[in-house]
């Protein structure tokens, strides 16, 4: 019996260090990596300079799963939000201009559980 409960908390503790839990998208991630777009999200330049692309590319990378996608895509909405001079049509084009195909849309009325 004793060899049997010895086994068990070897077998969990193997799994605990080689299967790490997802961790959540936050919204304080989102909103850091797209703080460099603002300009161009706001009419403030023609392109979205390479660091805004970088946290495009950044935020596509860290929606992996349906839950991460819907957090990212709430973090985006909530972020896009906060912008009344936002334009919106320069915000659906930006991934594109960055050359990254997104599943998250950036809009300000976006439903993000479909």
């Amino acid at each position: 019996m004793k060899g049997g409960v010895v086994a068990v908390i070897t077998i969990l503790a193997f799994f605990t260090l080689v299967v790490k839990p997802g961790q959540a998208v936050t919204c304080g991630q989102v909103d850091a990596a797209l703080v460099p777009c603002i300009s161009y999200l706001t009419g403030q330049g023609d392109s979205p300079s390479p660091a805004c692309c970088s946290g495009v590319k950044a935020v596509k990378g860290k929606a992996q799963t349906t839950a991460d996608k819907r957090a990212c895509c709430s973090c985006v909405k909530a972020a896009a939000n906060k912008y009344a001079n936002l334009k919106d049509a320069a915000a659906q084009i930006l991934p594109t201009k960055c050359g990254v195909q997104m599943d998250i849309p950036i809009s300000r009325s976006v439903d993000c559980d479909k």
